[in-house]
C-alpha cells in the first residue's frame, strides 16, 4: 500500500511545525489579544462553512490528490505570511488560507485512504490506519514541541516559523508523489460542471436515512470543537497559572502523547465496548476536563487538561470510520466533508460564548462555558443513542 506509506510521511512533515508551540505567544507579541485571536478563529470557521462541502465535491469529481496538493500549497503560503505579519488583517489572511487548506484536505484525505484500502480489499483496516495516522500526527507534534520551545528560547520566535515553512515544503513534495486510487461506481466526467444540487440532495438523503450516522457526526463535531479550544489556548492557560515558557514544550508533548493510546487502540476498543459506550465516555471525560479547567488551578487544573486530551484520542478514528464504512465511493469526500463542516459550524457558535466569557472571566471562564455546553450535549447523546446502530 504505497499511498498509505506516503500518507504516513506526509502527516509527519505536515505536523512537524515547531511554530505551534509558541504560536499564541508569537501572536501576542505581534499585538493580538485573546479576543482578536477568537475573532480569527471565527473567521476560519465561517470560511470552512462556506468552503467545506464545495471542496469535497471537487475532490470527488476531479480527484482527491489534487485537493491534497492545494492544502499543502496553502500551508506553505500561511507560514510565508506569518513570518512578516504585524497587523490583524495579516493574521486574518492567514486563517483564510488555513481554511482553504483545511477544507481541501478534510474529506479528500479520508476518501483517498479508504479507496486506497478498498482497491486492495483491506477497507476493514481503515480505523486502524486512521488511528496510526493520528498517532504520527502526535509524534511529529511532540517532536516539534520539544524542539520548538528550546529553539524559540535560543533563537527567537521567528526561527521556528522558518523551520515550519521548510517542513511544509517537504510535505508538499511528498503529496505530489501520491497516486490517485481507483474509485468504485461510475465517476462523472471531469470536463462537465459539478452538479452541486445533486450532490447536496444526495448528501441530505444519506443523513436522513442514517440517523445513527447523524448522531456520530454530531458527537464528533461537538467534541472536536471543544478540544479545539484546548489545542488553541492551552498556552494561555499555562501562562495564567504561572508556568514558565521554558516548560511549554514538555507540556505540549504531554497533552499530545496522551492521545496516542486512544488513536492506536480505538479499533480494538470498538470491538469490545461498541460505539455508543466509547463515544459517551469520551464526551463525558472531555466535558468534565474542561469544567475542571475553569474551576481548578495548579496541578488539579493540569490533571483536568490531561483528562480531556486522553479522552479525545479515541473520537476521531471512531467517527471517521463509522462514516466511511457507510458511504459510496463516488460521494466519499463530499459526505466526509460534512463532519468537518459541522465541527467548524459548532466552533463558530461556541466561539461567541468562549470569547464572551474569556473577556470577563479570563481564559477560565471560556473553558467553563465549553465544558458546560459539552455536558448538555452528553445528556442529549445518552437519550438519542438508545437505538444506535453499531
Amino acid at each position: 500500500m504505497p499511498n498509505v506509506r506516503k500518507l504516513y510521511a506526509i502527516r509527519f512533515f505536515y505536523n512537524l511545525i515547531p511554530a505551534y508551540v509558541i504560536e499564541r505567544l508569537f501572536w501576542e507579541e505581534r499585538g493580538m489579544t485573546v479576543e482578536m485571536v477568537v475573532y480569527t478563529e471565527m473567521i476560519f470557521a465561517a470560511a470552512i462553512v462556506l468552503l467545506e462541502v464545495p471542496t469535497g465535491m471537487i475532490a470527488d469529481r476531479w480527484g482527491r490528490k489534487r485537493m491534497l496538493i492545494v492544502s499543502a500549497v496553502m500551508g506553505c503560503c500561511e507560514f510565508s505570511i506569518l513570518l512578516f505579519a504585524t497587523e490583524f488583517w495579516h493574521f486574518a489572511a492567514v486563517v483564510l488560507l488555513a481554511a482553504v487548506g483545511s477544507s481541501a484536505s478534510s474529506g479528500a484525505e479520508d476518501a483517498l485512504l479508504y479507496d486506497s484500502l478498498l482497491s486492495g480489499g483491506k477497507e476493514t483496516l481503515f480505523e486502524k490506519i486512521a488511528g496510526r495516522l493520528n498517532a504520527i500526527d502526535i509524534v511529529s507534534t511532540i517532536v516539534a514541541a520539544l524542539c520548538g520551545s528550546l529553539l524559540a528560547g535560543r533563537f527567537g520566535f521567528s526561527f521556528n516559523y522558518w523551520l515550519s515553512l521548510l517542513s511544509m515544503l517537504v510535505a508538499l513534495a511528498l503529496t505530489l508523489s501520491l497516486k490517485e486510487p481507483a474509485r468504485s461506481g461510475n465517476p462523472d466526467d471531469e470536463t462537465q460542471p459539478i452538479p452541486i444540487r445533486a450532490y447536496l440532495s444526495a448528501s441530505v438523503r444519506f443523513f436522513r436515512r442514517h440517523p445513527s450516522v447523524r448522531l456520530v457526526v454530531l458527537t464528533g463535531m461537538i467534541a472536536g470543537a471543544a478540544i479545539h479550544f484546548v489545542d488553541e489556548f492551552w498556552q494561555t492557560y499555562l501562562d495564567r497559572i504561572g508556568i514558565p515558557v521554558f516548560y511549554f514544550g514538555l507540556f505540549s508533548a504531554a497533552i499530545f502523547l496522551l492521545r496516542l493510546p486512544g488513536n492506536l487502540l480505538a479499533y480494538r476498543l470498538k470491538a469490545r465496548f461498541g460505539y455508543r459506550s466509547l463515544l459517551a465516555g469520551a464526551t463525558a471525560a472531555i466535558a468534565a476536563g474542561l469544567v475542571g479547567l475553569a474551576f481548578l488551578k495548579g496541578w488539579a487544573g493540569l490533571a483536568a487538561l490531561f483528562l480531556a486530551c486522553l479522552a479525545s484520542g479515541v473520537l476521531e478514528p471512531l467517527a471517521a470510520g463509522y462514516l466511511q464504512h457507510r458511504i459510496d465511493s463516488s460521494m466519499r469526500a463530499t459526505i466526509g466533508s460534512f463532519q468537518s463542516l459541522g465541527e467548524n459550524a459548532a466552533l463558530t457558535l461556541l466561539g461567541f460564548g468562549f470569547g464572551y466569557f474569556s473577556s470577563r472571566l479570563d481564559i477560565f471562564g471560556g473553558f467553563g462555558f465549553i465544558g458546560f455546553a459539552g455536558l448538555a450535549f452528553l445528556l442529549y447523546f445518552v437519550y438519542a443513542s438508545r437505538r444506535m446502530a453499531e
